[in-house]
C-alpha cells in the first residue's frame, strides 16, 4: 500500500493577530528598516575627511611665549633696584649739597618769580607743588619732604609710596626753576616718573626684608600694617586739602601729563590703586589678586622697556649730534672743556691731559664711537658689556675731571639697566659676606647664611613689598 503523496499547504491568509501583538512586532521592524536605510545612505555618500588638529605657527608660539614671560614675573629685579638706589642717591646728595643755596635755586629768593613759573607751567602742562603757595615755610616743607622721600626710596622703605613722593619732589623743585640744571637733572626728571610703575623694591630694600620675615607666617591672615594705613590716610588727607584749597595745577581733565587726564586724576588714581592693592591682598587673595598682580607685572615690564629705550635714545642722539659738530670731527672737542675754569676742579690734571694731542683725539673719537655704537650692540652680550664698562669709566672721568658728579652718577644709574644679572648677584653675595664679617656679633659664621651670605633670590612673586598698604 503506497503512502499518499504529501499535499502542499494552501496559500491562505493568516489569521489576524490581536492589536497589541501587531504594534509590538511592527515597531522593531520599522526601526530596523530605518537603520538599514541610514546605513545605505552613508555608504552611498563619499567618505568625509576628519579635520586635522590645529597647529600653532611659529609666530604664534613666539608671541605666546613672550606674553607668558611678561605676565608671569617682574623682570630684572636687580637692575631696577640699582636704578632706584642710584637715582634716589643722586637726587638726595644734590639736595644736601645745595642746602645753603636752596632759597636762591628753587625758593622765593630765586630770579624766576612765582608768577612766571605759573604761566610757564600752564603752557607746558607741568606740575609743581611749590606753586600752591609762595610762602617760605611751604618751600621748606616741600624741600624737606623731597629729601626724606629720596632717602626712604634709596633704602627701599615703602617703595610704592616713596616712588610717588620722590616723583612729586623732583617735579616740584625742577619745574619751579626750569632753567637750573643739566642733562643729569633731565634724566632724573624722566626716571622719577618711570620708577612709579616699576617694582623696584624686590631686592636690596627694607621692603624685601620685611616680606622675607612675613614668609614665616605663610598661610596666616596678613597683619593689619598700622603704619601703612596711617601713611596712606595722611597722604590722602593732604591731597584732599590741596584739592579743596584750589592748588595750582590740580585739574581733573586738563593740563595734565596726558590728553584729557589732569594731575588730580593721576595723583588720586595712584592713591586709590595703593588702597585697592592692599585691600585685595588682605581680603581677596584669589582671582582678584592674580589679576592685579598680572597688571602690575605688565606695568613693571613695560616701564622697564621704556627705560631701556630711553637710555638708548640718550646715547644715540648725543652721538649723532656730536658727529655733526666740526670740533668733534677734527678730534679737538674734549680739549676745550678741560681748559674752562668752571669745569676744571683739578687744573693741573686737566692741563696734563689737554696738552697731549694724541690723548685728546682718542678721547674725542672714542666718545663718539661708543655713544653711536652702543644701541647696536645690545644683542651681542659680550660686546655690550665691554662698551658698558667703557661708558661707566667715561662718566667717572667726567665726574672727576670736569666736576660733574651728579650728572655722572645719574648716567651710571641709567646704564645699570643693562648690567648682567650674574654680576649683580655676585656683587650682592660679596657685599653680604663682607657685611656679615663686619657686623657679626659673636655669632657663628654660618648663622646668617640664610639672610645674605649667598646669592639672594629675585623676589618676583610678591613684589618685595609684603602685605602692606603703601609699601
Amino acid at each position: 500500500m503506497t503512502s499518499p503523496t504529501p499535499q502542499q499547504p494552501h496559500s491562505a491568509s493568516p489569521a489576524p493577530l490581536p492589536p497589541h501583538l501587531t504594534e509590538s512586532t511592527d515597531v522593531p521592524q520599522q526601526a530596523q528598516q530605518a537603520q538599514h536605510e541610514q546605513q545605505a545612505s552613508r555608504e552611498s555618500q563619499p567618505p568625509q575627511e576628519t579635520p586635522a588638529p590645529y597647529q600653532e605657527t611659529r609666530i604664534e608660539r613666539v608671541i605666546g611665549r613672550a606674553f607668558g614671560r611678561v605676565t608671569s614675573r617682574a623682570m630684572a629685579p636687580y637692575q631696577t633696584a640699582v636704578i632706584r638706589i642710584g637715582f634716589s642717591a643722586a637726587w638726595l646728595l644734590f639736595l644736601l649739597r645745595e642746602w645753603p643755596h636752596r632759597q636762591t635755586l628753587y625758593g622765593p629768593d630765586g630770579p624766576w618769580s612765582l608768577d612766571m613759573a605759573r604761566r610757564l607751567l600752564d603752557a607746558n602742562h607741568a606740575f609743581s607743588a611749590l606753586l600752591w603757595s609762595d610762602g617760605r615755610g611751604w618751600f621748606e616743607i616741600v624741600y624737606l619732604l623731597a629729601i626724606a622721600a629720596s632717602a626712604a626710596l634709596m633704602l627701599g622703605w615703602r617703595t610704592r609710596t616713596m616712588s610717588v613722593l620722590f616723583m612729586v619732589g623732583v617735579l616740584s623743585l625742577q619745574n619751579r626753576s626750569v632753567f637750573i640744571g643739566d642733562g643729569g637733572d633731565n634724566v632724573i626728571h624722566l626716571m622719577s616718573m618711570y620708577l612709579v610703575l616699576t617694582r623696584c623694591g624686590q631686592v636690596w630694600s627694607l621692603d624685601a626684608r620685611r616680606a622675607k620675615r612675613a614668609e614665616s607666617a605663610e598661610g596666616e591672615r596678613p597683619a593689619r600694617d598700622l603704619p601703612g594705613v596711617v601713611l596712606w590716610a595722611v597722604l590722602g588727607l593732604g591731597l584732599a586739602v590741596a584739592q579743596l584749597s584750589g592748588g595750582h595745577g590740580l585739574n581733573w581733565f586738563d593740563n595734565g601729563p596726558f590728553p584729557h587726564i589732569g594731575w588730580s586724576l593721576v595723583l588720586w588714581g595712584l592713591w586709590a590703586t595703593h588702597g585697592l592693592w592692599w585691600a585685595v591682598r588682605r581680603y581677596a587673595p584669589g582671582e582678584p589678586r592674580i589679576v592685579l598682580d598680572t597688571l602690575a607685572k605688565l606695568a613693571h615690564n613695560g616701564a622697564l622697556l621704556v627705560i631701556m629705550v630711553e637710555v638708548c635714545l640718550i646715547y644715540a642722539t648725543a652721538g649723532w649730534y656730536k658727529i655733526q659738530g666740526t670740533r668733534w670731527q677734527d678730534g679737538t672737542a674734549v680739549f676745550y672743556p678741560m681748559h674752562l675754569d668752571y669745569f676744571s676742579p683739578w687744573p693741573g690734571l686737566s692741563d696734563l691731559l689737554g696738552s697731549n694731542g694724541l690723548m685728546v683725539m682718542l678721547l674725542t673719537y672714542g666718545t663718539v664711537i661708543v655713544q653711536v655704537a652702543f644701541p647696536f650692540t645690545l644683542f651681542n652680550r659680550r660686546l655690550k658689556n665691554v662698551l658698558l664698562v667703557v661708558m661707566i669709566c667715561e662718566h667717572l672721568s667726567i665726574a672727576f675731571l670736569l666736576g660733574l658728579p651728579f650728572f655722572s652718577l645719574a648716567m651710571i644709574a641709567a646704564d645699570a639697566v643693562f648690567l648682567p644679572t650674574n654680576f649683580l648677584t655676585w656683587l650682592s653675595a660679596r657685599i653680604g659676606g663682607l657685611r656679615k664679617r663686619l657686623f657679626s656679633r659673636g655669632g657663628s659664621p654660618g648663622a646668617g647664611a640664610g639672610s645674605g651670605g649667598g646669592v639672594p633670590p629675585a623676589r618676583t612673586e610678591h613684589g618685595g613689598d609684603g602685605h602692606t598698604l603703601v609699601g
